[in-house]
């Protein structure tokens, strides 16, 4: 999939109208069903089945549809699951960007991802009161970089609280392995199911306390997908199943260096020392000569975020890059303003403009997290940054940061958390 770009000058994009703010509209029963025959083939590809686990619940009772975000086939499971419920969707914005009147007759509420948006909860009210259909959200708001959780907004029962709807949860199995985001879109042989559940009841959602919501959703968005398929026996027996593997395993745990990590064909091999890694058919990792420091992805992972932690700590963390940068003002298309320098330290992150008056700074505790994507709409690996009138997304040149960013940005704001409670 690819997104609408026009090159423009900073100054004429500042003055470009802003995209008016619409109410949500009930989905197009049409483009529904036209959405099903499309995915028809797809699913059938990967064997697609789904289940009810638990309570039992009105499929068509006005709810909070909560699905763990894995690929770009959460979209089309869901609208083979709830096929005979009218809902609506919480899109990012870029979704729109070309084809905005196509989107929202889809269902599509749009928001920007990791900023502010109180609208949103009226958009969403509006949907479930007045139009009486349900609403699917992906809390998580991003694709997982590592086949793991990724951080859910603080309070999110405040949410549930505030819409008093049931919440029913949706998680997928082997959807991560079919299409994952560092694999540049290379779709694999991968049977793919769903379990679908009653979160909370609506009388639960009224009698419970707003962290006790909060807990519940916590606990269903924990998962590690790799070590799923390890212990089912799930095999990817792709060649090209490394690709790509070092946008999210960008630091050699040998040498200690950053960005040399290349994923290509099933290995994973450090340019700086000469390191390789395989990554087995069953998803594990396997040093091909001497010590294996991580056989898990996600463990790897985790390292590279307490490597990050430290460098915080120590008063040494920086991250800088020259960038291609695109503007989101409206949703008639990005805009591309040229090139900057993105900067990242204790203090958030700071956007300068090369040849045109761009400055932007962005404190720490902004957001929880990062908007982190790889091969973005197939132009590149991407952060976005930004407020409610302007999102810049910036494509480092530096090889191996737009995980590092996500990983600081997360850790920082951690660190101001706890340092504004003391």
């Amino acid at each position: 999939m690819k997104i609408k770009v026009k090159k423009l000058p900073y100054e004429e994009v500042l003055a470009l109208k802003p995209a008016r703010k619409r109410k949500p509209c009930r989905p197009s029963k049409i483009l529904k069903l036209l959405i099903r025959l499309i995915s028809k083939s797809e699913l059938k590809n990967v064997n697609f089945t789904y289940d009810f686990d638990g309570e039992k619940f009105d499929i068509k009772t006005p709810c909070l549809i909560l699905m763990n975000h894995s690929s770009f086939l959460d979209l089309k499971m869901v609208a083979e699951i709830f096929k005979h419920t009218d809902y609506n969707v919480v899109s990012t914005t870029d979704a729109l960007v070309g084809k905005e009147l196509l989107m929202r007759k889809i269902g599509c509420i749009p928001t920007q991802k990791f900023v502010h948006d109180v609208s949103l909860i009226k958009d969403m009210k509006f949907a479930l009161e007045k139009l009486k259909t349900s609403v699917l959200m992906y809390p998580e708001a991003g694709y997982s970089l590592d086949g793991t959780n990724t951080p859910i907004p603080e309070g999110f029962g405040k949410l549930i609280k505030m819409l008093n709807v049931p919440v029913v949860f949706i998680k997928s199995y082997g959807a991560f392995h079919y299409d994952p985001l560092y694999n540049c879109l290379q779709k694999r042989n991968v049977n793919v199911s769903c379990k679908v559940s009653l979160l909370a009841s609506k009388e639960q959602v009224k009698s419970l306390s707003v962290e006790e919501l909060s807990k519940k959703i916590e606990d269903a968005f924990t998962f590690d997908n790799f070590e799923w398929q390890y212990k089912n026996g799930v095999k990817i027996t792709e060649p090209f199943r490394a690709k790509g593997l070092e946008r999210a395993l960008y630091k050699c745990p040998h040498c200690k260096v950053e960005g040399k990590t290349i994923g290509d064909g099933v290995t994973l091999t450090c340019k700086n020392c000469g390191k390789t890694y395989q990554l087995t058919e069953l998803g594990r990792l396997q040093a091909t000569d001497g010590e294996t420091a991580f056989e898990s992805v996600p463990n790897w992972y985790k390292w590279q975020r307490e490597e990050v932690k430290k460098e915080i700590e120590n008063g040494t963390y920086k991250t800088e890059s020259k960038v291609k940068i695109m503007v989101l003002s409206n949703y008639k298309c990005l805009y591309e303003i040229g090139e900057g320098i993105l900067t990242h330290n204790k203090d958030g992150f700071y956007l300068e403009g090369i040849g045109f008056p761009l400055k932007y700074s962005q404190g720490v505790l902004a957001s929880y997290t990062l908007n982190s994507d790889y091969f973005w709409y197939e132009i590149g690996d991407v952060i976005s940054i930004g407020d409610k009138s302007l999102l810049y997304y910036c494509f480092p040149e530096k090889e191996g940061i737009v995980t590092k960013l996500r990983l600081a940005t997360e850790e920082l704001y951690k660190i101001a958390k706890e340092n504004l409670k003391k």
